[in-house]
């Protein structure tokens, strides 16, 4: 019998979320009274009729569930939106986007068709009293019906919907749904991305939702911090000894972290030109990663010692200059009927990060994102500074590098320099490789937001956005971006399935960055 990540037992009845931590020792033993166990769950997803509902969040909890982190005797799921349907009409809806694993079809379907069955729908609008009504009625019938002791039952609300709608939506669920929380019962909200446009717009949505839940309660979704080898960081920084004298300035060159797409908005013209690449990715998902790469070492593993640390390495980045900035917008973005003619909405950007502080001050940390590109992919390249007195003659060659691949084909690998095989002493580039494809053969790598609305579940907060990590990361580009909407900052035109602007590539030249020539990294086969 297979054991998931967290100890619990799939099928086993000790598969409960948080069990372990929630039995006592008898009240004969201690003089206190027992705790209750945590008694049902329920998952209320808002916005169940939309495309982020059906293609990540009902997905990954059906996963949870197939893989036995959600047990049928506990959940239930409601879905909410406007959408006038019925609870079969969204059962439809779902089918199509689940049960794509590799399980035997008959055992799939009857994964599917019980994972089904815990879904009920419940239609109204977001700023409605009769409508939330209705939902904390489901919500209680089906506490009840569980038997579950008042002050226990578990109450998660994923707010699969735009910002414009949190405050509504929050303060009808502070109104009308929440659980009472006095014993081992809870309330929590994950919010989705984006959080704001810029400091004032993000500082208002914060105090908005802290006028109504504790920070306890909010959980800041980036799934950038739910992927494989983004979680993979903190033990590969301080779990390895040989990288522990090497992560500073005094080794490294440079450090990129980058993100590609080979397509364009795909439909999504009308939202992307709100935002724009930056705060679409660079914001939030690079400087996530960002921050787990430049980040000291926390004094534990507990949420609030890590997400100190980041908090701190985001206060010592130094104000972006102008001249570190290079932006873009590939040819033809405009042809989308939804897209401004006039717009200024960058596609693609090159941003410059540099560091005050004693690991880092001179190393730049170049963020990389763009649409349209020629490849898609997103990684980390940690540069090497060149061997001292190198007796082989062979920098031309190229520099060291330790990349990790955090998607597609996720895999981390060192290039660095070798003997080429043969009588002759000469030298090329290679490197040594750990693709996970090939190392982990019977490892089914988790989707990200599975692992965050397990983590949601079981109160773990180290891999959300604190708020004020959210004011200082606001505080860092909220300068660049009103450049750029002001018309200040122009982006240049780039010929899609390029690499970009080619001026972006002076840049990185300037920044130090050494691009070897002529080695390409070809994922393993098996």
């Amino acid at each position: 019998m297979s054991t998931p990540s967290g100890g619990f037992t799939v099928g086993s009845r000790n598969n409960s979320l948080e069990r372990n931590n929630l039995r006592n020792e008898s009240s004969e033993e201690k003089d206190i009274d027992i705790v209750p166990e945590a008694g049902c769950l329920s998952i209320v997803v808002l916005g169940a009729s939309g495309d982020l509902a059906k293609k990540k969040t009902f997905p990954a909890l059906f996963n949870l569930f197939r893989q036995g982190f959600l047990l049928s005797n506990e959940v239930h799921i409601f879905g909410y939106a406007r959408t006038n349907i019925s609870t079969e009409g969204l059962r439809e809806r779902l089918h199509g986007y689940l049960g794509k694993g590799n399980e035997d079809s008959t055992k799939e379907s009857d994964y599917l068709s019980k994972f089904l069955q815990l879904i009920k729908y419940v239609s109204g609008s977001y700023d409605s009293e009769e409508g939330f009504l209705l939902l904390n009625k489901e919500i209680s019938e089906h506490e009840t019906s569980k038997n579950s002791q008042p002050g226990t039952s578990r109450r998660l609300f994923y707010l699969a919907l735009p910002p414009s709608v949190y405050r509504s939506v929050c303060r009808m669920i502070r109104s009308y749904c929440m659980n009472q929380s006095d014993l081992t019962g809870w309330t929590r909200i994950i919010v989705e991305k984006p959080f704001g446009k810029d400091l004032s717009s993000a500082e208002e949505l914060s105090a908005q939702l802290g006028e109504l839940f504790d920070e306890k309660q909010l959980y800041r979704i980036d799934h950038y911090l739910g992927k494989e080898l983004v979680q993979n960081l903190l033990v590969l920084r301080f779990a390895n000894r040989f990288f522990l004298p090497l992560w500073n300035r005094d080794n490294i060159d440079n450090v990129q972290i980058v993100f590609r797409e080979n397509f364009g908005t795909k439909g999504r013209g009308g939202y992307f030109d709100e935002y724009g690449i930056i705060r679409d990715i660079i914001q939030n998902h690079l400087l996530q990663v960002f921050c787990l790469v430049a980040m000291e070492k926390p004094v534990s593993l507990k949420p609030e010692h890590v997400r100190d640390e980041k908090v701190k390495v985001l206060q010592s980045v130094l104000p972006i200059q102008p001249e570190e900035v290079v932006l873009g917008q590939y040819d033809g973005y405009k042809d989308d009927p939804t897209v401004s003619p006039q717009s200024n909405t960058p596609t693609f950007a090159t941003v410059i990060l540099r560091i005050h502080n004693e690991r880092w001050e001179g190393v730049p940390f170049i963020l990389k994102a763009g649409k349209a590109l020629n490849s898609s992919k997103a990684e980390i390249r940690v540069q090497f500074k060149e061997v001292p007195g190198d007796i082989y003659k062979c920098q031309k060659q190229g520099r060291n590098e330790f990349v990790i691949r955090l998607q597609p084909l996720e895999a981390m690998y060192m290039k660095l320099t070798v003997k080429k095989p043969g009588l002759e002493m000469s030298t090329i580039q290679s490197e040594l490789d750990l693709s996970y494809t090939q190392r982990y053969q019977d490892v089914t790598i988790p989707e990200a937001y599975e692992r965050l609305i397990l983590d949601t579940i079981r109160g773990d907060q180290q891999h959300f956005v604190r708020r004020d990590e959210l004011k200082a990361a606001w505080e860092i580009f909220t300068p660049l971006l009103h450049k750029i909407d002001d018309g200040d900052l122009k982006p240049l035109l780039y010929k899609p399935s390029s690499r970009g602007p080619p001026e972006a590539d002076q840049l990185l030249a300037k920044a130090g960055y050494v691009q070897t020539h002529g080695y390409i990294w070809i994922p393993p086969t098996l």
